[in-house]
């Protein structure tokens, strides 16, 4: 295979800016050795690592769900790279046992087949608390059983990661514990719980927040909640960026709270990489209007969001350095997963996924292992 320089860009490597860098890759992998080389002079802007989305609910006119098979997850995985998310982890939303079940067997056959851009399953609920619902059918939310744990156990031995999303409420300590010690990434969210709650949930092996601020108890003067618990605890937290979930100052807020440990996710449906004014969430309908994608009463259910739009809001409208807004969508996520030592920078003898975005922070092409896909 033929080497390339890439030149003409600032280089962001998961964690420092270096204007005027040149990036080498030979076979799918990032080189500092020299040798000839293809140069491709990019026209400004940043060449950074491939985004990394941790809340991928759909995408391509699908939605993860009990029709699910491997091959759906390998196409989301594709419309997900041309959208800049060159790893991604595939989301259930609260659904049947035999949802689960399916979801999971299809998970596990992705990885053993090495599905470029799989990087494992995010389970959102079912175990949340009914009262922070959201776009959550409360007809399937329920308290987590024996069964239920046997079976995330169980997947996570065969998975790359697993990540649950369980309300305090709707698991024991125990539970969160077993689920930790096993390799899960409990991440507490869709819940009322109190501030000893989410900090009991914490201190069992929880280390993520879901989408902070929204479907959880809320910071109050007397009573800290769910969103005190993650601006106070060393515990990772994903943020919907796109200026309608969270108001850019309550992002300005939580920055300087938390500035090391947020990190951007898409929560993207159905209609991401498509044209679609509409889809289906179990029984219901969801509406795609202004940026927004909503039940028909208003509920916002997911966002109509890519992560390259998520770091132009996070830079221009929170007001945060482009480093810090890069690292949320590269280094940030790979360290929530504990793979910060394969995943999210731009270093020799990592795999070559990159995205370029044009001065304007637009997307303007996308490379995984080397290989251009946008």
């Amino acid at each position: 295979m033929i080497a390339h320089r890439f030149t003409g860009a600032a280089l962001f490597d998961g964690t420092r800016l270096h204007p005027g860098a040149v990036l080498r890759v030979k076979d799918g992998i990032v080189t500092d050795s020299g040798g000839p080389a293809e140069e491709i002079t990019l026209n400004g802007g940043i060449l950074a690592p491939g985004f990394l989305d941790l809340q991928v609910n759909g995408g391509g006119g699908h939605m993860v769900g009990r029709t699910t098979d491997a091959a759906m997850l390998a196409a989301l995985c594709d419309t997900h790279a041309r959208l800049g998310a060159t790893g991604i982890l595939p989301t259930l939303i609260t659904d049947t046992p035999e949802a689960t079940a399916a979801v999971l067997a299809a998970g596990i056959t992705a990885a053993k087949r090495h599905t470029p851009g799989f990087l494992g399953l995010h389970l959102e609920g079912p175990h949340l608390d009914p009262r922070r619902k959201g776009a959550h059918d409360p007809a399937l939310i329920r308290p987590m059983t024996e069964a239920d744990l046997i079976r995330l156990l169980d997947a996570a031995q065969h998975l790359p990661s697993l990540m649950v999303t369980l309300a305090p409420e709707a698991a024991t300590p125990d539970q969160i514990t077993r689920l930790h010690t096993a390799g899960v990434i409990v991440s507490l969210g869709h819940s009322e719980a109190k501030y000893g709650a989410a900090q009991a949930g914490i201190a069992a092996g929880a280390t993520c927040i879901t989408h902070i601020f929204n479907a959880m108890s809320q910071l109050t003067n007397r009573e800290p909640g769910l969103v005190g618990a993650a601006l106070t605890h060393p515990v990772f937290a994903g943020l919907i960026a796109d200026g309608i979930h969270v108001a850019p100052e309550t992002i300005r807020i939580a920055m300087a709270a938390k500035p090391e440990r947020i990190f951007l996710i898409s929560d993207a449906m159905a209609v991401a990489g498509t044209t679609l004014a509409e889809f289906t969430l179990g029984s219901r309908h969801i509406l795609r209007r202004d940026g927004r994608l909503t039940l028909q009463d208003g509920t916002l259910a997911g966002a109509d969001l890519t992560l390259a739009q998520a770091v132009g809001v996070m830079i221009t409208q929170a007001g945060v350095a482009a480093e810090t807004a890069l690292a949320m969508t590269t280094s940030r996520p790979a360290s929530c997963l504990g793979r910060g030592n394969r995943l999210g920078h731009l270093v020799p003898g990592r795999q070559a996924d990159m995205v370029h975005l044009a001065p304007d922070l637009s997307l303007q092409a996308v490379w995984r292992a080397g290989t251009r896909v946008l």
